[in-house]
């Protein structure tokens, strides 16, 4: 797929009226981050530490509590805030996908993050569709499936959306495909003043060669990354994962395009440390890269409850932050 042919679907999308139009509901805070397009408020956790890098909350780390009917996406805001005082979240839109549209419940949002001085930062998206699917209606299929998510995003004062860069074929052809798919969004995010970012996420996008090849390609200022600490599981297998790329290679080579920052979690040691990830050597590569914007804590251990497990990736995120302040 050439450029000059995705450049004209992406016009022909943006002819549509939108749902939302441009004005976004809840406008973004002051812009503290040295990434020209990562949005933010403050440093996170109400510990100044000259902004080095803040700290928001994913969403996954509460899935099994959502998943189990304890809570619902609407109380999230509040425990950010008043479990954690962390100021800014990431969404996940399985928590709420029929309501992308649904602007008394994005109001009721709105209202709650303002209630409690939330920032709201991205919304990830899954089950959308594959953005590097190869057939072409396939994927401009999943590309208008995402457009709702964009206006969503618009209407809730968010900076960004995750999306997948998910196809099946030789990774040459699903890398064209990828930067076809992705560069379209783009086009019509670009008029919402809305990132697209993509994580590694399995399959290609675990590596992270292949992944910056693509934000290479598609080479738009609001098309990017969200590199994730633990997502670098290649192909899988019965017994787990059958090939993995190196995490810190993976990210090193991801920070480039980084408008966001994912700290996943699982286990911790006697001393606080995840056993999995060296938080100090990641980091290292995260600040390295010239990146001060928002590290979101995205636990999924499940030796600590969801609750512990949030409050010891806070504790080592600030520990971190501060030995490197």
């Amino acid at each position: 797929m050439k450029r000059r042919k995705f450049l004209q679907n992406s016009t022909q999308a943006l002819a549509g009226v939108s749902l939302f139009g441009l004005a976004a509901c809840g406008g973004n805070p002051e812009d503290k981050n040295s990434q020209e397009n990562a949005g933010g408020s403050s440093n996170g956790g109400g510990d100044l530490t000259q902004d080095l890098f803040m700290i928001s909350l994913a969403e996954w780390s509460l899935h099994k509590s959502i998943f189990e009917g304890k809570i619902s996406n609407l109380d999230f805001a509040k425990i950010a805030r008043e479990e954690f005082d962390i100021d800014a979240i990431e969404y996940v839109n399985q928590f709420f996908k029929d309501k992308a549209k649904d602007t008394a419940y994005l109001d009721d949002l709105n209202k709650r993050a303002d209630d409690h001085g939330i920032y709201q930062h991205l919304i990830m998206i899954d089950g959308e569709g594959g953005m590097a699917h190869l057939d072409e209606k396939e994927r401009m299929k999943a590309v208008e499936n995402h457009k709702k998510w964009v206006e969503a995003a618009k209407y809730l004062g968010c900076k960004t959306i995750r999306v997948n860069a998910y196809g099946e074929g030789s990774a040459e052809d699903v890398q064209m495909a990828a930067v076809d798919g992705l560069g379209t969004l783009s086009e019509f995010a670009k008029d919402y003043d809305i990132n697209i970012v993509v994580e590694n996420h399995g399959g290609y996008s675990s590596n992270g060669e292949w992944l910056a090849g693509v934000m290479k390609q598609v080479n738009m200022p609001n098309c990017g990354t969200l590199p994730d600490f633990g997502n670098f599981c290649i192909k899988r297998s019965e017994d787990g994962c059958a090939e993995e790329y190196d995490r810190y290679k993976g990210v090193k080579e991801l920070m480039p395009f980084a408008l966001a920052v994912s700290a996943k979690s699982h286990d911790f040691d006697s001393d606080g440390m995840e056993v999995h990830t060296d938080y100090n050597k990641m980091m290292d590569i995260v600040l390295d890269a010239g990146f001060h914007g928002y590290v979101g804590i995205e636990y999924e251990g499940s030796n600590d409850d969801e609750m512990t497990g949030i409050q010891k990736t806070v504790d080592l995120l600030k520990k971190v932050r501060a030995e490197k302040s």
